[in-house]
């Protein structure tokens, strides 16, 4: 079944955030070899594609897991985390419509 993963950033985490990206791309991808990655990005601070020193303030990944627990496990255990980049990380259960 697909979740979604949606992830919030503590306050002024852009530092850590960057620190751990080059990790946190390597697991999206592992799950994107996988055939497993809908879809994964951040939550732009502001209404930009870069923004620049404002930020993020979160993430989204929607990709398919065994359960949910495996969903939550899985995020729990990301580089973002161990970072201290995300405050909360909230797995729901989605189902895709469109596109087909």
């Amino acid at each position: 079944m697909l979740y979604a993963i949606i992830a919030t950033d503590h306050p002024d985490s852009l530092e850590k955030r960057l620190e751990a990206r080059p990790a946190h791309l390597e697991r999206l991808r592992q799950l994107q070899d996988e055939g497993r990655l809908i879809l994964a990005g951040p939550h732009p601070a502001i209404d930009s594609e870069d923004p620049g020193p404002a930020g993020f303030i979160g993430s989204l990944v929607i990709a398919e897991f065994s359960d949910q627990e495996a969903a939550k496990s899985w995020a729990n255990a990301d580089p973002y985390v161990a970072a201290g980049v995300y405050k909360e990380i909230e797995i729901r259960p989605f189902k895709k419509v469109l596109p087909t």
